[in-house]
């Protein structure tokens, strides 16, 4: 049994890991902000289509995001490697930008059986990419973690 209680919560924060996780959490939530003004604008008041929406709000986001999490969140610093970092985290972008367009599409397509009002279809297309990127959160961490800004020590000669 994994023990949730705030308490330990709190003490697991403050470990390395656990202030990675934290870091992590607060550029999602600085991205999906980013995102959703986007989403918001480009919906409600220019009228743009789902699609090209949530490609915008997307591609947006996803800039302060790869910055955020590679500097503050990871702490790497000097220049991207172009196919270890860059490549694979804008192919996990678009992965999200993929799945999220459908739930978009989808939300707006089928809308109308909710509501009529304009402002309810924005706000409709707005939680369906919420959610979508809700469900790529975690995988999206242990790639990153894991793989993309991974620490690898640098070996010394014997």
């Amino acid at each position: 049994m994994v023990d949730i209680s705030p308490a330990t919560l709190l003490k697991r924060s403050r470990t390395p890991g656990g202030k990675k996780v934290v870091r992590y959490t607060l550029v999602s939530v600085i991205s999906v902000i980013v995102s959703l003004v986007v989403l918001f604008v480009t919906l409600y008041f220019l009228k743009w289509s789902a699609r090209m929406s949530n490609i915008v709000a997307v591609g947006v986001s996803a800039i302060p995001s790869y910055y955020l999490n590679r500097a503050w969140a990871w702490g790497k610093s000097g220049r991207s490697h172009l196919m270890k970092e860059v490549v694979p985290f804008w192919a996990m972008a678009f992965l999200g930008l993929l799945i999220s367009t459908w739930a978009a599409v989808f939300a707006k397509s089928n809308a109308h059986y909710i509501t009529d009002s304009h402002l309810g279809v924005t706000l409709l297309v707005m939680l369906s990419n919420i959610a979508s990127f809700g469900v790529l959160w975690f995988g999206k961490f242990m790639v990153l973690n894991r793989v993309l800004f991974a620490h690898r020590p640098t070996e010394t000669p014997a």
